[in-house]
């Protein structure tokens, strides 16, 4: 299984079992993204929102980095509603459902928080692989990274109702996720919370 057809089979076999447990009325998915043009750009754009998503989990990690051995809580609410209000406000400026952006972006930060949560109980368990307080990052610089990403990730959210509410949506959706871990090498740690970012994509 180490060669590239190897690795096309699994991503194929696995996106099969997850759409045959997903309630979904598609039994299996192709292990190749030309396999769906039948589903016009609806792919793409979901696959740019799971891709998206990863990008955003990537900080996750800067962030925990950021808190650990300081004041600063995982869970920050007024943080998040801040986040939250400037999203619904972004989607109402490009004409798309505010609801829907919040929920989904309420995904994004739980996801995030799983990542915060595990490394820092890592680094409690074994201190020598925490960072010290001279390798933190700037939380500050990392939030303007964050802040791109939510632009990008709420245009996508914007561009793609269409995909969002078809049926289809669950198991495009779920492809689209284990062609981004493929491609962005994603841990286990991660690719929890890549599914846990993706849960309200669908509008369907």
């Amino acid at each position: 299984m180490g060669s590239s057809a190897g690795r096309l089979f699994t991503a194929g076999a696995v996106c099969a079992v997850l759409l045959a447990g997903s309630g979904g009325a598609v039994a299996a998915a192709p292990a190749q993204p030309s396999a769906v043009s039948v589903a016009g750009g609806s792919y793409a754009q979901l696959r740019s929102l799971a891709d998206l998503a990863a990008q955003r989990l990537a900080t996750a990690d800067l962030v925990a980095a950021a808190k650990y051995g300081t004041d600063s809580p995982i869970d920050d609410p007024a943080r998040e509603q801040q986040v939250l209000d400037d999203v619904a406000r972004q989607a109402r400026e490009l004409g798309a459902d505010p609801e829907a952006t919040v929920r989904i972006f309420r995904d994004q930060i739980e996801a995030n928080k799983v990542v915060q949560r595990e490394l820092h109980r890592r680094w409690d368990a074994d201190p020598s692989q925490a960072p010290t307080p001279e390798e933190r990052p700037d939380l500050a610089e990392v939030r303007k990274e964050i802040n791109r990403v939510n632009g990008e990730l709420v245009r996508g959210i914007a561009g793609s109702p269409g995909a969002r509410a078809a049926g289809s949506c669950r198991g495009l959706v779920a492809l689209g996720a284990l062609h981004v871990r493929h491609d962005r090498q994603l841990d286990v740690l991660h690719t929890v919370a890549l599914e846990r970012a993706l849960r309200s994509v669908c509008s369907g």
